[in-house]
């Protein structure tokens, strides 16, 4: 069991750090868009959501693992449209 929880927070720490990467590669090696440091961490707030929520069961039919990484995804991408809009 504590190897099925592990491989769980794997998949949210790797889709939040993927995320925070790309929003930091395309804000500062690339330059299509300026993201500051602080919206480009957000992702990783969502893993700290993530780990923080996780205190004990039961969990909901909507509080997957799988739901989180790709909460993170979308952060990420929003702080990148919303800076390339704004």
């Amino acid at each position: 069991m504590e190897l099925e929880r592990a491989r769980a927070d794997l998949l949210v720490a790797a889709s939040a750090g993927a995320t925070t990467i790309a929003v930091a590669t395309l804000s500062g090696v690339v330059g299509v868009v300026d993201v500051g440091t602080l919206p480009s961490l957000a992702p990783l707030a969502v893993y700290a959501l993530y780990r923080f929520s996780r205190k004990g069961g039961p969990y909901g039919s909507r509080d997957q693992p799988r739901n989180w990484a790709v909460a993170a995804a979308v952060v990420g991408a929003v702080v990148v449209l919303t800076t390339a809009v704004l």
